[in-house]
């Protein structure tokens, strides 16, 4: 494995654990709020400040209408896709722990990377759905059940 593979996979790594916690203190906000919808608005101004300072200090400006015009209008989703994974995480992280939750969301996404890989969707390379893929994401389906049982 390259170096530049290895530092790619832990940022991963570091990201999803800093994704367990975001979970539990948003749900914490949640709580302290009274509203999940809240918390996930302060969640995502917050962010939104801290990415717009980054974008600043790189040199990067905000993009033109006539840029954003040019964009096809599903590839400016991945803000209303993460205000809704959020907002789920805030919801139910209280409601079922952590560990189930994340389970779930895996498993979500799971299905719909193996519908992504079949369709070889947004440009990417098509990839068959094999049984032991299916088997993978069942076997990952059986620990959230068991994370509840």
């Amino acid at each position: 494995m390259s170096v530049s593979i290895a530092l790619s996979v832990l940022l991963v790594v570091i990201v999803g654990a800093a994704l367990a916690m975001q979970a539990p203190v948003n749900a914490v906000l949640a709580r302290e709020l009274g509203d999940p919808t809240a918390a996930a608005a302060l969640s995502f101004a917050i962010g939104f400040v801290v990415l717009a300072a980054l974008a600043g200090l790189r040199g990067a400006g905000l993009p033109s209408l006539t840029t954003l015009g040019a964009i096809p209008w599903w590839a400016l989703m991945g803000g209303v896709l993460g205000a809704i994974w959020v907002w789920a995480a805030i919801w139910s992280v209280p409601r079922l722990g952590v560990v189930t939750m994340f389970g779930a969301m895996i498993v979500g996404q799971l299905i719909a990377a193996l519908l992504l890989d079949a369709r070889g969707a947004f440009g990417m390379e098509a990839r068959a759905i094999e049984p032991t893929r299916i088997l993978a994401i069942a076997m990952v389906a059986g620990g959230v059940v068991l994370s509840k049982a």
